[in-house]
């Protein structure tokens, strides 16, 4: 009996060491095999959406090995250590943005960059889709739930000052989205039904406000533009009008890689940022849709596992707010490019091109995998 038992135990130490062996690393390996897997994908997709563009194929894989270093570089910390810097984090985001709206770089009508030359070019807004929700979580961990009023109003305000300066740009794409990761820090908060109800209620108004006073012709264009894009086919319509025909031409199999006609002789605008599945939908057709949307589902259900699983109040709210927000990503992407939501230039996660956005996304995973790892081994699943 007592070699069976030595046999058993050998077997569970053998086991715990196998489970823990990536922990160890602090790398969560169903994240991992996901994010390659969509790298592997993405960069298919932008050389035929790009035009055969190998340069820019490059420069969005070199910008994946960036992230994923500095993906696991911030796996290693712990989340206790990260919610020491988060206050420092959103001074310094809040700065940035102010720079940009006093001397940023203007492209294509925005001013959204901060431009060193020959050094860096890069977008502020898109750090403060981590940064923010970091905040509001570290903000209420550090006081008794659901918020009260005046802890409310401190939230709301700390969501409100980035929303504002990133609306000043214009983006409102990412002003809304940096809103909504806030947002989802105090619903998981356990934010009292009236609030919410009344938030609800209150978008009506806001949006008409909105309309008046803040957003600009072509944001109103956009939005009249998908109530009825056949108004201005040529015009402001031209985009949803070609990637909802170039998403219908695919079929079911698609038409094959590189053979796609609505990109590869330019009627599809954008067609390797934010338009890109278009792209794929037409080359791959709906086959190649449902599996990407299930890789994006399996990703989303593993940051909700790792939400539950979280030992910390801070960890808990952060993980299901980074969680949700990739939902929001991808679920606005979709929608607005097969004319479900207006057009307001949100990329599509790890697939449209663009460096900071993707280094930025891999951060927050990286977030994710060291809120799970650094637990004790125990509680682990």
């Amino acid at each position: 009996m007592s070699n069976n038992f030595d046999r058993n135990l050998s077997n569970e130490d053998l086991v715990r060491r196998r489970a823990t062996l990536l922990q160890r690393l602090h790398i969560d390996g169903i994240l991992m095999l996901l994010l390659i897997i969509l790298a592997v994908g993405s960069l298919l997709v932008l050389y035929s959406a790009s035009g055969k563009n190998l340069d820019l194929v490059m420069k969005q894989a070199s910008s994946f090995g960036l992230g994923l270093v500095g993906m696991l570089i911030i796996a290693q910390f712990e989340p206790r250590f990260m919610a020491r810097w988060v206050p420092l984090a959103y001074g310094v985001g809040v700065a940035l943005l102010i720079v940009v709206d006093v001397m940023g770089h203007n492209a294509m009508g925005a001013t959204r960059w901060i431009n060193i030359p020959g050094v860096i070019r890069f977008q502020p807004s898109e750090f403060m889709k981590i940064i923010m929700p970091a905040t509001i979580a570290w903000y209420l961990s550090n006081r008794s739930l659901p918020p009260r009023l005046k802890h409310l109003c401190v939230a709301v305000a700390m969501i409100i000052t980035p929303f504002v300066l990133i609306l000043m740009q214009p983006d409102l794409g990412t002003s809304l989205l940096i809103l909504a990761s806030g947002g989802f820090v105090l619903f998981i908060g356990g934010l009292q039904w009236r609030w919410v109800v009344g938030a609800v209620a209150a978008v009506v108004p806001i949006a008409i406000g909105m309309w008046f006073f803040v957003m600009h012709q072509y944001q109103k264009q956009r939005v009249l533009t998908f109530l009825n894009p056949e108004s201005d086919p040529l015009g402001s319509g031209w985009n949803i009008i070609q990637s909802k025909a170039a998403i219908g031409s695919g079929g079911v199999m698609g038409k094959g890689w590189l053979l796609g006609t609505q990109s590869h002789l330019d009627f599809l605008p954008e067609s390797h940022t934010d338009f890109i599945i278009a792209v794929l939908a037409e080359e791959f057709g709906l086959v190649g849709v449902c599996l990407l949307l299930l890789v994006y589902l399996l990703l989303i259900a593993r940051g909700l596992v790792i939400t539950v699983q979280a030992q910390t109040l801070f960890g808990k709210l952060l993980a299901g707010a980074l969680t949700m927000t990739f939902f929001v990503y991808v679920f606005v992407n979709i929608g607005m490019v097969s004319g479900l939501l207006p057009v307001v230039g949100v990329p599509l996660p790890f697939i449209s091109y663009g460096g900071t956005s993707l280094i930025t996304l891999l951060a927050g995973f990286g977030i994710l995998m060291s809120i799970h790892t650094h637990r004790k081994w125990m509680t682990q699943s």
